[in-house]
């Protein structure tokens, strides 16, 4: 976490919460007192015993005060995230809009503004509810601005669902960072989620660069490590597919170990994982996700492909008892990107090697190994299997890194 410009967190409701507060306005744009509205009645309280229903009043009726509508109240008590209200409404200040009164604004339609929220993954508002928040305006009018450039609507639904899909794991990963900045024993609900607010407030600022920077840092990457082949130039178009090397590694046993550790400590296996990868991967080669106990690899470079898997299986080694063994298996073919993803035979293939090699290997088909000089690497004939989901026998390799000279 990058720290704040103008010093640490001030989390005692001093001036940054000051900032923090939203501008007063209720239903209607009426001021209302907190005791105009019968908590209770309007089954605010349901399922909290006295102390917590103590709390939650106070909570409830300092978010009143600042101009938050009863609708709101309520959709957020019925969802659980009450005490992120005051910090979403730091994020989202300002005045609201309808889908119609955006669709006004833009000129996009009103069915394209809708898939475009989904392939955010954000819910759809009803008619007429006022939730679009300036920043979402702005990014309407930067999608229209796409168009008009010659982007079609599914390239930017395409682009919306990667970017939805990454950032809504950044928010996540933000929201522990955050609490753990704010929570403490015997803090108030009213209290944590005035800090909650104070903390957003301070480190909001910050994010938009953030992410800019980091945005850039990766396209200049792909800059430098992407190619167009002949046939594409000729073509003046991408063809459906290309040729991709697609690697996966993935915990042995780790189904077994579902039946033994906690859910908690799994995640945090599956997270050092994806720490592990991301640590040894070289360009060309890229992290395209993590599922469940493995991560998916893919590169252009067969070579640069394997060396990351080795130095993975190594460094998941080298973590000692603590960490499961890796497996893993690879495969080379012609497939078809989209949103981020791959999709085609070699990451089927590939899926299928990793979930028959041995703890600690990496075992590859005939086409991966044909493709890398025979001095790189120690090769050995693992045999022909029948693959579920694999029409034809594949020929099998088992790949370990050269003796040095």
């Amino acid at each position: 976490m990058p720290p704040h410009a103008g010093g640490p967190l001030d989390m005692s409701g001093g001036d940054p919460a000051a900032r923090a507060t939203p501008a007063r306005g209720g239903v209607g744009g009426r001021d209302i007192e907190p005791a105009s509205i019968d908590f209770a009645a309007e089954g605010l309280l349901d399922g909290l015993d006295e102390q917590h229903r103590r709390e939650r009043e106070d909570l409830l009726a300092q978010l009143v005060a600042d101009g938050v509508p009863l609708a709101e109240l309520k959709r957020s008590s019925n969802d659980g995230t009450i005490l992120f209200l005051a910090a979403e409404r730091v994020l989202s200040g300002g005045r609201r809009y309808t889908a119609a009164q955006i669709s006004e604004l833009t000129g996009v339609d009103l069915d394209f503004l809708a898939a475009v929220r989904r392939a955010m993954g954000m819910p759809i508002p009803a008619p007429d509810e006022a939730l679009y928040t300036e920043d979402e305006l702005e990014s309407v009018r930067m999608t229209s601005t796409f168009g008009e450039a010659g982007v079609s609507e599914e390239e930017i639904l395409e682009l919306t669902r990667v970017l939805g899909r990454g950032l809504s794991q950044a928010a996540e990963a933000m929201r522990a960072v955050v609490l753990r900045l704010v929570l403490e024993p015997g803090v108030s609900e009213q209290e944590l989620a005035q800090r909650y607010a104070t903390a957003t407030a301070e480190l909001s600022p910050m994010l938009g660069p953030l992410i800019a920077n980091l945005l850039t840092l990766h396209l200049r990457q792909m800059a430098q490590g992407e190619a167009i082949n002949a046939a594409e130039r000729s073509g003046g178009q991408l063809p459906g597919s290309r040729e991709i090397a697609i690697g996966f590694a993935d915990l042995v046993g780790f189904t077994r170990l579902g039946e033994e550790v906690a859910p908690e400590e799994l995640g945090r296996l599956s997270a050092r994982l994806e720490i592990l990868a991301s640590e040894v991967i070289e360009p060309p080669v890229r992290l395209v996700k993590t599922i469940g106990d493995a991560v998916m690899l893919a590169s252009t470079d067969s070579a640069t492909l394997l060396h990351s898997l080795l130095t993975l299986i190594d460094a998941a080694d080298a973590a000692g008892e603590e960490f499961p063994q890796l497996r893993a298996g690879a495969a080379l073919g012609p497939a078809l990107s989209r949103a981020g993803d791959w999709f085609g035979r070699p990451v089927n293939l590939a899926s299928r090697i990793t979930a028959i090699a041995r703890p600690g290997s990496v075992l590859v088909d005939r086409e991966l190994r044909e493709s890398t000089r025979e001095e790189d690497y120690r090769w050995s004939y693992a045999g022909v299997r029948r693959l579920r989901g694999i029409r034809e026998p594949v020929t099998l390799y088992r790949v370990r890194p050269a003796l040095p000279a």
